[in-house]
């Protein structure tokens, strides 16, 4: 932009307008410039200053025109259209964009040479330190989960320090930016603060050493009596209502608000925090909690809803807050619940009562841990059937708020997965195992200092091969899908995987599910070299989240000839015709527990409290007006359209195939 002196005209109308300056001659302008709507302001340092053409229409219809009122300005620029007005201390070392209007602040400065919140270290999950997380502007749950959790890789985790360090250095500056059509009104200290395009901070008590990382596809809110230290908050978040922050990654389209208080956490893509307190937690996407009494401590969280109450505790009173546990994706706390850490839970179980004996149920996922007397029963596989955890699978897609067209996390929402599967296929191996050890007429099994009674057991193995069977025939029903064969060789000429990514372990990093063997890949290369910058890596966690589909159809089909004794040379109509039906019978089992399970809601007993003094058939016709009647809800229509979809695919397969069958 171009810019030039003030003239003496204007500098004597400047004057008359209550104006000063420690040196007229250090104030630039650009051409169109002129002195109408600047009043009452000093100006010290080097400051450039846009045109004030502009009328603001605020919120109740009133209209304020762009200027300066009641200001101190050191070394700064002020764009076009800009309101400015009421600032009781100073702006200092700013550059501030176009239509940004600031009103009745204390003091906005930038003070020396400052990072932005870039680079401060998290000391997440170990509260004394071991795992600490530097943050950044780019900063993905999968970056972090790496760097939190691979420290038995030394040289990696130096080398990842290394790119970050590199990059907040490269976005360090001692002059700080206020974006275009930012609002900034009745707050109070705001110091090193980089603040983005369309943010609106509003009655804020103190920004501190971060970035509010805003834009105009999604907007950030900074609400009232906020108070952050050192923090990045990605795009498209939200917090409010005396939320406080202290050492606090913020991702994207996140919401903190009702006083909740986090230190030393990270929050990624869509966590909803209210109410409750955090600390040294990893919350991947979608960890929720909303309720006064829930502290989260040195936990791993993802897909994860806290109940009122829940707790844990990361010390035995003897060395300190050393430990840590994890709850994989999808797990969730009743009411009142707690777990002594260390402990890991197994991905979609549900936690009820007081968990002390440090078990490790990641093997056995969609599990209850139940606590009765002090000890923890297991009843492995029972989530599968319920329908709160396909209703949870269902709503994470369409709570997806973001509207960034650069996403920082690579998010997989799938409920049966390698990842899953595979766990699944040890479960199995484990309950057998127990089976086998202890007798089948025992009447409980211990494992991981838990207990699991006989019928819960041979139920498990029960929900693990339904779930196994619906997976793998899913995987080959896709794979074949609008292919008119004409014989089995061509059937098994499509089955072989377009590439031999995929063999071996699956892990889930923090909401990416991906083959262990790519990570480990991209390990190695951040420790050679080969990757040098946030955004390389970045890139390849999203290669992965791409090709996510081709890499599980190359597991899968390894699974498949395994699980149903398969060979590759040999497989013929016949057998996929089998697997087919196989998958059918478990699909539809699965689909006919879940309506079971839903009916239960529409009980006699779910009726308790409805139809407020009156009869049986007032308490009916109540409990229809506010739930509906069983057989339209949304959810249990959709069950049964979905046994219709998925036998009508089954068939349609088979009636492909089935010529080919001698």
């Amino acid at each position: 932009m171009t810019y030039r002196r003030l003239t003496e005209q204007e500098i004597s109308q400047l004057k008359m307008n209550g104006c000063t300056a420690t040196n007229w001659s250090d104030i630039e302008v650009v051409p169109e410039f002129v002195t109408d709507y600047i009043y009452y302001t000093r100006f010290s340092g080097q400051v450039k200053l846009g045109v004030f053409d502009y009328e603001f229409t605020l919120a109740g219809g009133i209209k304020k025109h762009a200027g300066l009122y009641h200001v101190t300005l050191h070394n700064v620029t002020v764009g076009n259209y800009c309101c400015i007005e009421n600032v009781k201390n100073y702006i200092a070392n700013y550059s501030i964009g176009d239509y940004t209007f600031i009103e009745n602040v204390d003091i906005i400065l930038v003070d020396g040479h400052s990072r932005f919140g870039n680079g401060v270290e998290v000391a997440v999950l170990n509260e004394t330190g071991g795992r600490e997380v530097l943050i950044h502007d780019r900063l993905s749950a999968h970056q972090a989960y790496i760097m939190a959790l691979y420290r038995h890789r030394p040289e990696l985790i130096e080398k990842m320090r290394g790119i970050i360090e590199n990059y907040a250095e490269a976005n360090a500056s001692d002059m700080g930016t206020i974006g275009s059509h930012v609002t900034i009104v009745d707050s109070g200290y705001i110091k090193n603060v980089k603040v983005g395009d369309y943010c609106k901070i509003e009655g804020t008590g103190r920004l501190k050493n971060g970035s509010l990382n805003s834009n105009q596809e999604a907007p950030i809110h900074i609400g009232y009596g906020v108070v952050c230290d050192d923090f990045i908050i990605s795009s498209g978040s939200d917090v409010e209502d005396g939320t406080t922050l202290t050492r606090c990654f913020i991702g994207q389209a996140c919401h903190l608000g009702h006083n909740y208080s986090a230190s030393d956490s990270l929050f990624f893509s869509n966590c909803q925090e209210e109410n409750g307190e955090a600390c040294a937690i990893f919350a991947g996407p979608f960890t929720v909690t909303h309720h006064k009494s829930t502290l989260l401590i040195a936990g791993m969280f993802s897909f994860m809803n806290a109940g009122s109450g829940s707790n844990q505790s990361n010390h035995m009173y003897k060395l300190g807050p050393i430990h840590q546990g994890a709850m994989e994706r999808g797990a969730k706390t009743t009411s009142d619940s707690y777990i002594l850490w260390p402990a890991k839970v197994g991905a979609f179980s549900l936690v009820m009562g007081r968990h002390v004996n440090h078990a490790d149920t990641s093997n056995l996922p969609f599990s209850y841990l139940i606590e009765q007397q002090n000890t923890t029963y297991l009843v492995p596989g029972v989530n599968l059937r319920s329908v709160g955890t396909i209703r949870d699978a269902q709503k994470w897609p369409k709570r997806d708020k973001r509207k960034d067209s650069h996403l920082l996390d690579q998010i997989n929402y799938n409920l049966l997965s390698p990842y899953t599967i595979q766990k699944m296929m040890k479960g199995i191996k484990i309950l057998k195992d127990l089976r086998r050890v202890s007798g089948e007429t025992s009447e409980t099994y211990s494992y991981q200092s838990a207990k699991i009674k006989n019928s819960s057991l041979t139920n498990g193995i029960k929900f693990y091969e339904t779930a196994i069977h619906k997976f793998l025939g899913n995987s080959i029903i896709k794979r074949l899908e609008e292919i008119r064969f004409r014989s089995d060789e061509e059937i098994r000429a499509r089955l072989v995987p377009d590439t031999e990514i995929g063999l071996g372990d699956w892990v889930d990093v923090s909401g990416l599910i991906a083959p262990k063997s790519e990570i480990e890949r991209l390990m190695n290369d951040i420790e050679s070299g080969v990757l040098t910058n946030v955004d390389q890596i970045h890139e390849r966690f999203a290669e992965m989240h791409r090709n996510y589909y081709t890499y599980e159809w190359t597991w899968a089909y390894e699974k498949i000839l395994d699980y149903y004794g398969l060979q590759a040379d040999s497989m013929t109509a016949k057998d996929v015709i089998a697997i087919v039906k196989q998958w059918q019978e478990s699909v539809v089992g699965l689909d006919k527990m879940l309506y079971a399970d839903a009916k239960k809601e529409f009980s006699l007993s779910a009726m308790t409290g409805f139809g407020a003094d009156g009869t049986r058939e007032e308490k009916e016709q109540d409990f229809e007006q506010v739930r509906g009647v069983f057989e339209s809800n949304p959810f249990v229509t959709a069950v049964l359209q979905h046994i219709e979809v998925k036998t009508a695919l089954g068939n349609e397969l088979i009636e492909r195939i089935s010529p080919l069958v001698g």
